[in-house]
């Protein structure tokens, strides 16, 4: 996209205005370019929102960066006496903000600091002397501020932003998301009336921060949808109120557009101090400007299993590494050793890092890659200390040139073992293709009751009525396979998120059904009332195939509960995964 640039030449300033009961937004604003990041880029300016809720105790949610400190603080005076704050909610924990919080520890040494308890530790080591007043929160933890201002906190972890928090408070039905549903935009216009003119800076913020994390987002939005929200209040840019719906749909459509792409680069890295992090950034750019897919794996957060998987199923991979005392972070040492074990050598390869005095990590994983045969795609990126502007650019067209190789030596692979693995990577799509509509299987061990996730569903008769289900032995298969056995399978309705209860297993102890709402079916088994349909079902006969039980089972009763509904669909990129 290209950039547009406003001329206006007027000072930062801090906006103030009430947008709910109690609810105060301080828009510190600034109207020319901020960062060189690439996400600043179209040089529209900036808001960095920051929320104040005065009920009987007091809430302050995102201070802004060491670029408003000043002028921040002075307009919260004005509508806050220090001595009266009882917390800072942070939505997420970074360097830049040190200096705000820093100062306004000093004023407000009473304060609590809340955060996810994966900002723990970069709190404590800023503030070590303030170790006992970091409460960490879970998801779904409430924070009462008194007078209907119940605070729940929703982890929305990110490769980006590991330790991503949201907050709702249910007394304004505003949803602090941080992160998510932002533009860098400057404006008077406070909330987003005009809201197809911001269809472009929208665009370009989620293709910067999100679309290299798309798989992320999407289990965020199914958090964060669920709550009944009527405003997001972002980080940055205007208050969402008049196209809530929209924006959220057009989040879900760019990460599927995103995840649609023929081509897919798994970039792998770990930042000690948030430089490799930027660098990467900007390489994913190059990449997604190319029309490829990204996938962002933070080694520091990401299980083995998980980077196995994605480094098999992508066409290319890019490793990004700081160097620590004189060597990469484990983190990135196991993610190489998996690579070098795993990743067919005729994947196209890239390395980058920063580093403060030495950068023998970036040489060692080049000179690896290289030793195993793996062809890079651009030249090695070293980067001391923090990334210049000129070194942004850079990155940005590393990632391009590497997406135009990629894309010519996809077609040119002709060695037999690539031919083979390519035949496989085709199949596993092709599988991946069938779809299934999203069910809750529950069941009952004595007077326990179990209920597990599947799309693997199908109907097989018409006369009796029956289904046939794929179920393996960690799914409570020994409580479905025996002719006699009763189930209800529950036909989950698209938009509403009760999948998050439940997994493809099913562990002992595990109560899935305390948060839902629940009936008790004549089998015994439970019906979930938010459900769309339920089918009441007895096994009739089954077969062990590979690794699944076949079960055909007949239906006894079942309901739709809601008629305008639509059945949630499952759709999966691989035949060999979830």
């Amino acid at each position: 996209m290209s950039a547009t640039t406003i001329t206006p030449n007027r000072p930062r300033d801090v906006q103030v205005t009430e947008i709910g009961k109690n609810t105060l937004i301080l828009r510190s604003r600034t109207w020319e370019r901020l960062k060189f990041e690439v996400e600043y880029s179209r040089q529209r300016g900036t808001t960095a929102n920051s929320y104040l809720i005065q009920a009987d105790k007091k809430a302050l949610i995102d201070p802004p960066g060491e670029s408003f400190t000043e002028i921040y603080l002075q307009q919260l005076a004005e509508h806050l006496d220090f001595t009266t704050l009882d917390y800072v909610v942070l939505g997420h924990v970074n360097p830049n903000r040190k200096a705000t919080l820093e100062v306004l520890i000093s004023q407000a040494p009473q304060v609590t600091l809340i955060c996810s308890r994966a900002a723990t530790n970069t709190l404590k080591a800023a503030f070590p002397q303030w170790e006992s007043r970091i409460q960490a929160v879970r998801f779904e933890d409430i924070l009462d501020l008194g007078q209907g201002h119940e605070l729940s906190f929703i982890t929305v972890p990110t490769p980006r932003w590991p330790d991503g928090l949201c907050t709702y408070d249910p007394a304004t039905k505003i949803l602090y998301t941080d992160k998510f549903f932002g533009a860098h935009i400057c404006e008077d216009t406070l909330f987003d009336e005009d809201w197809k003119a911001l269809d472009a800076e929208r665009h370009y913020y989620f293709d910067c921060l999100h679309a290299p994390q798309a798989k992320q987002v999407e289990v965020a939005l199914d958090k964060l949808t669920v709550l009944g929200a009527k405003f997001y209040a972002p980080a940055h840019g205007p208050v969402v109120r008049y196209s809530l719906s929209r924006f959220t749909y057009d989040y879900r459509q760019w990460c599927q557009e995103q995840k649609s792409q023929e081509l897919s680069v798994a970039l792998l890295y770990a930042s000690a101090y948030g430089n490799t992090a930027i660098l990467a950034n900007d390489i994913a750019q190059g990449l997604i400007q190319s029309g490829v897919n990204v996938e962002s794996i933070n080694c520091e957060l990401t299980d083995p299993a998980e980077i196995t998987r994605i480094v098999e199923a992508c066409d290319g991979f890019i490793i990004g590494s700081p160097t620590l005392g004189g060597h990469a972070p484990t983190q990135i040492q196991t993610a190489l050793g998996i690579v070098l074990s795993t990743v067919a050598k005729t994947k196209l390869a890239g390395v980058f890092g920063s580093y403060g005095w030495s950068g023998e990590a970036i040489d060692v994983i080049e000179s690896k890659l290289r030793d195993a045969n793996y062809r890079l795609g651009f030249e090695t990126i070293r980067v001391r200390f923090s990334p210049t502007p000129d070194i942004l650019q850079q990155c940005q067209q590393a990632g391009i040139a590497f997406a135009q190789i990629l894309k010519k030596t996809k077609k040119l692979r002709t060695p037999r073992q690539a031919v083979t693995e390519a035949k496989i990577d085709r199949t596993e799509q092709a599988v991946g293709r069938i779809i299934g509509s999203l069910c809750v299987v529950t069941t009952r061990d004595q007077q326990t009751h179990k209920g597990i996730l599947t799309s693997w569903v199908s109907q097989a008769t018409f006369n009796p009525p029956g289904i046939m289900i794929a179920i393996a032995k960690e799914q409570n298969a020994d409580l479905m396979r025996h002719p006699g056995d009763k189930f209800v399978l529950n036909i989950l309705k698209e938009g509403r998120n009760i999948r998050r209860y439940f997994s493809r297993q099913s562990t002992l102890g595990d109560n899935p059904f305390a948060n839902l709402s629940t009936q008790t079916a004549e089998n015994g088994s439970l019906i979930l009332n938010e459900a769309l349909a339920y089918l009441e079902c007895t096994v009739q006969n089954q077969l062990e195939c590979g690794n699944r039980w076949l079960i055909y089972a007949v239906v006894d009763k079942g309901k739709v509960l809601e008629n305008d509904g639509v059945t949630a669909i499952e759709h999966r990129k691989s035949g060999s995964y979830y």
